[in-house]
């Protein structure tokens, strides 16, 4: 989604375009944090 998104924004400069693709890059940091704080809770139980 992130790539369409970016790739429609880039052929014609839609601002709506724009914003989902940050949207989703924004969704997937924030669940890369959070799989990355669990994996850091199951070492720390260990």
């Amino acid at each position: 989604m992130r790539d369409f998104s970016w790739k429609v924004f880039s052929m014609t400069g839609d601002v709506e375009s724009y914003l989902l693709y940050t949207e989703t890059c924004n969704s997937s940091l924030q669940e890369s944090e959070t799989a990355r704080e669990v994996s850091e809770d199951e070492e720390a139980k260990e």
